[in-house]
């Protein structure tokens, strides 16, 4: 038993190598068709890597032949399956843009976009590939409405969007938290304006209202009666849109406060 596994490991050691050595012998020496052949034998085994490497040598020869359709599918396959994720969105979107007419372009064109998605990183970094899988699946969407696959790429869209709102809330709440009271506020109305239906409308109303509180409260004499109005209208804004929110404990009692303190301006106008 023990020499029967040692003849096979031998024997899968001597395949390794002599698969190795064929495909050097045809990355450096063979002809277009052998290389060809090649990396089908090793996109097929799964050797996705090396499949590639011979892929990319051989397109100039291939290109306008029938075979380039082929060459061009599985290359956009090659990069994904090794989760390059960028690069298979790039050669799934050149597939789709040079075979329009091909049996693959609804699964290259999906293909594209999710591969955009899976690129997406967290919501700190930066969104370029999150806002490219948006586009690309409302693409495929407005393309293959009876695929499917909408329902996934709706969902995915859903959560990308999501991503996108977090990013704007999270950049805001710094603003606030380094007491850059206007910058927040400017950017609570971004966000509010650019996701209308976002999950963070309540906490971004209320955090947009303490901004306007601390900036009329904290004001210059020239500029606090107008700041303290203001932060009244955004708090009158807030109720509206959440009148049972937990938030209006604390905010009204920040709203008597702004009262006070104009009642206390208006008593040094008349005294003026």
């Amino acid at each position: 038993m023990q020499k029967n596994k040692i003849y096979i490991f031998i024997l899968l050691v001597a395949l390794g190598v002599s698969s190795c050595s064929e495909y050097q012998k045809a990355l450096n020496k063979g002809t277009s068709e052998e290389q060809y052949q090649m990396a089908v034998k090793m996109y097929d085994a799964q050797q996705y890597t090396k499949a590639i490497q011979l892929f990319e040598k051989i397109t100039p020869s291939y290109k306008g032949k029938p075979q380039m359709e082929r060459i061009q599918y599985m290359v956009s396959q090659a990069h994904y399956n090794t989760k390059q994720y960028s690069l298979a969105a790039y050669y799934f979107d050149k597939f789709v843009k040079s075979y329009p007419k091909s049996s693959k372009v609804e699964e290259a064109a999906y293909l594209s976009a999710y591969s955009y998605y899976l690129a997406s990183p967290i919501y700190s970094l930066d969104q370029k590939d999150t806002k490219e899988a948006i586009t690309s699946l409302q693409s495929f969407i407005y393309k293959f409405p009876d695929s499917d696959k909408v329902p996934d790429a709706n969902k995915n869209i859903k959560e990308l969007t999501y991503k996108l709102e977090k990013k704007s809330f999270e950049i805001a709440k710094q603003y606030y938290h380094t007491q850059d009271y206007t910058a927040a506020m400017v950017a609570f109305d971004n966000l509010l304006s650019d996701y209308l239906g976002t999950s963070f409308k309540e906490e971004a109303m209320y955090i947009k209202f303490k901004s306007a509180y601390y900036l009329g409260i904290n004001s210059i004499v020239q500029k606090k009666e107008e700041r303290i109005n203001e932060a009244i209208k955004v708090h009158q804004r807030f109720e509206r849109n959440f009148p049972n929110s937990t938030y209006l404990e604390e905010t009204k009692a920040m709203i008597n406060e702004l009262s006070n303190e104009l009642n206390a301006i208006t008593v040094i106008k008349t005294q003026n």
